[in-house]
Order: structure tokens, then C-alpha cells, then sequence
């Protein structure tokens, strides 16, 4: 193994309502064409779409996502390299309830065999706060600590000596308590900490939402893994039947250099 190399990844939230295969075909397309080694996506609800992108993206052979009409979670995971093993963990049902039930949020952990070692790699999505109040005695707080704490007691299992990404929508914005005290716990460091940019659409309605995609590291036992994130996909649109514009998601994607030292 090479002591310095570097994968890129991406993660987006596709959006599941609206437009969803045309927008599915445009995103097939940009994978196609980038040079992602990983993309980690979230919201694609429906077997029918996993099987769409691994069409359009045919440069990435190694597809992971559970669940036999419905993905358990809506996650999609691509990659250029061979998965060695995974497995999708569900997060706790925790009141208040709400039909975000019916999506079985989790996260896909998988073992990537990359030319950079291999590479523990989760992809999740958290519920949503639908009070947009992160403070500790929130109702949806309640829901981040239980859903935080069953993806902490997933990475304790890992092997320590792995190095470890952990990426996607979590609902959290980056100064939030419970996100702080996830990363602490865990021994994982946010890699845009101290970027104040959003990575959900601006709208008239919500003009400064926060930053909910994240790229979250722990270096390897004995090994480095730094990271350089930029945000993509925030001008991307795709022109549908009749001539209207739309963008290819409600997100903006997040897209991050991986440089693993010494992990072999």
C-alpha cells in the first residue's frame, strides 16, 4: 500500500418527492462523469431508483442498499472498491411519533478495500427536528441522543486500528450540543468544523438554514486521515418535460478528499 493516497467522496441527500427519477437520472449522470471513489446518498426511498443509478453509474460496481420495495433507511451506498462486509443498523423508535417511522432511519456501515487500506465507511441519515429547536430539552433532541447513541455503540464495535468516516444528513447543525457531544464521545472530528455555510437550500421562507451534511473522521490505530471538504451540486439543475427547471435536490452535496496515511 502506498503510504499517501486519496479517495474522494461524496454525500447528498437526493430528495424523495418531486421530480424524482428525472433529477435520479441527472445525479446517474454526474457520478458517471466524477471521479468519486464513494458516494454515499441518502433519500432514495425506492428499489426501482437504487437500480436506476447503478444503470446510469456504471463506474461504480460495488452498490449497497437494503430492502425489498423500500430501502430500509434510503440509503444508498456506490463505490469503486470492493466492499469487504456491511451491514444496516436501524435506529430506535423514539416519540414523538411522526410518519418519518415509515423511512426506518438508520446507517449502512460498511469495509471498504481501498489502494488506501481499507476504511470503515457509515452513511446516515438522522431525523429531522421538526421544531428547528436543537437546544437539549427539545422533544426531536430526545430522538438525535437515541439515534446517536445507537451509531456510537456501532463504531465501538469497529476495529479501533480501522480508520473511520462517518458522513451524510444528520439533521444536526454543526454547532449543535448533541452533535458535540456525539463527536466527542466517539473520537471522531468534523471536518468543515468552523465552515458557517449552509448545506440546505436557502429559501425565501427559511433564507440561513444550517449545515445538516456532514463529513465526521477518526485516523486508523497508528495511521493519519485528513480531509479537505468543499461543497458541490449547489447550481446543478435538470430541465424537465415542458421546459421547467428544477435543482437536483433540496441539499447541496458535500464532497471531501480523504488522505490516509500509514493505515495499511
Amino acid at each position: 500500500m502506498a503510504d499517501d493516497v486519496v479517495l474522494r467522496l461524496l454525500t447528498f441527500n437526493a430528495l424523495f418527492k418531486g421530480d424524482v427519477r428525472p433529477r435520479l437520472r441527472a445525479i446517474g449522470g454526474v457520478l458517471e462523469r466524477s471521479a468519486y471513489d464513494v458516494v454515499c446518498l441518502q433519500e432514495v426511498m425506492a428499489r426501482g431508483h437504487a437500480r436506476l443509478l447503478g444503470r446510469l453509474a456504471e463506474a461504480y460496481p460495488h452498490r449497497l442498499y437494503t430492502g425489498a420495495a423500500l430501502l430500509k433507511g434510503g440509503l444508498v451506498m456506490l463505490s469503486r472498491w470492493p466492499v469487504i462486509r456491511q451491514r444496516f443498523v436501524r435506529y430506535p423508535f423514539t416519540r414523538p411519533v411522526r410518519p418519518e417511522f415509515l423511512m426506518r432511519k438508520g446507517a449502512q456501515v460498511a469495509l471498504l478495500d481501498t489502494p488506501g487500506g481499507r476504511l470503515a465507511m457509515v452513511n446516515t441519515h438522522l431525523s429531522a427536528n421538526r421544531d428547528d429547536d436543537w437546544s437539549d430539552d427539545n422533544r426531536y433532541s430526545r430522538v438525535a441522543r437515541a439515534e446517536l447513541g445507537r451509531l456510537g455503540a456501532e463504531l465501538a464495535r469497529l476495529d479501533p486500528a480501522l480508520p473511520v468516516v462517518v458522513t451524510g444528513d444528520l439533521n444536526l447543525p454543526r454547532e449543535s450540543p448533541a452533535l458535540a457531544r456525539f463527536c466527542a464521545t466517539t473520537g471522531l472530528r468534523d471536518a468543515m468544523a468552523g465552515d458557517t455555510r449552509p448545506t440546505y437550500r436557502p429559501t425565501p421562507s427559511w433564507p440561513a438554514p444550517p449545515a445538516f451534511d456532514h463529513v465526521l473522521v477518526r485516523p486508523g490505530a497508528g495511521g493519519g486521515l485528513s480531509t479537505e471538504c468543499r461543497l458541490v451540486l449547489q447550481d446543478d439543475t435538470v430541465t424537465l418535460n415542458g421546459g421547467r427547471t428544477v435543482y437536483l435536490s433540496d441539499h447541496y452535496g458535500v464532497e471531501a478528499d480523504l488522505r490516509l496515511t500509514g493505515n495499511g
